[in-house]
């Protein structure tokens, strides 16, 4: 049945605009991006679909567009969209780190870094840049690795640093495991990196690690050594 013969509380689009966003469930939310369905079937259907497929809503958002091209009725607009989507989504978490004091407001930079690293499949090194009010300047990925390794160079980081005139440093990487816990190798690399900063007068804030529930702060662990 076409979704235009539904009541007008059951359509996606129409149930946003009366009740809010939030009133959508997750095949609710997929429907609306989707705009419309294929023949035989609705955008909700589709939607289902999907999230049959691919597991959850994150699962739909993070997937490859191989991933989401072999469900009959997504192609390479649909794919467009939801990467449009997912990239308004991270830059606007930019854009109120970008006017607000990163390291005083932990939780919201937790938030901004899940959502760039949480789904990588490889580890990547990354600095976020601060200026004297420690507001972001900007997210630079510095080095990328296995599975489970990114070999780190602090003389590139300092190159990097001073390149973008950051007065301070929070350091940041993921764990492709899942599991946030810093590694022993994690607490010296971090000491590593501080000692290397001081020789311009650049303070290491924190360091981050992201995994797939959690994101650890070395500073409110007492790791900052």
């Amino acid at each position: 049945m076409s979704i235009k013969v539904w009541p007008k509380s059951e359509r996606p689009r129409e149930k946003l605009l009366q009740y809010g966003v939030e009133s959508l469930s997750d095949a609710e939310l997929i429907a609306v991006l989707l705009g419309k369905g294929t023949k035989g079937k609705s955008a909700l259907a589709l939607a289902h679909e999907l999230l049959l497929e691919l597991g959850s809503l994150r699962g739909v958002v993070t997937a490859s567009y191989n991933q989401l091209s072999s469900i009959v009725g997504i192609g390479a607009c649909k794919y467009a969209q939801f990467q449009a989507g997912f990239e308004m989504f991270r830059r606007n978490l930019e854009i109120q780190l970008s006017r607000q004091d990163v390291f005083n407001n932990v939780e919201d930079t937790k938030r901004y870094l899940q959502a760039k690293l949480r789904d990588c499949e490889h580890e990547k090194f990354a600095l976020l840049m601060l200026d004297s009010q420690h507001q972001l300047i900007a997210f630079r990925i510095m080095f990328s690795g296995t599975i489970n390794s990114a070999a780190v160079y602090p003389r590139e980081l300092i190159k990097q640093v001073m390149i973008d005139n950051a007065a301070a440093v929070i350091l940041v990487h993921n764990h492709p495991s899942g599991v946030a816990e810093p590694s022993d190798a994690d607490i010296r690399l971090t000491t590593e990196i501080k000692t290397a900063m001081t020789a311009i007068d650049v303070p290491v804030l924190d360091h981050f690690v992201v995994g797939d529930k959690e994101t650890v702060s070395f500073a409110q662990r007492g790791l900052l050594l």
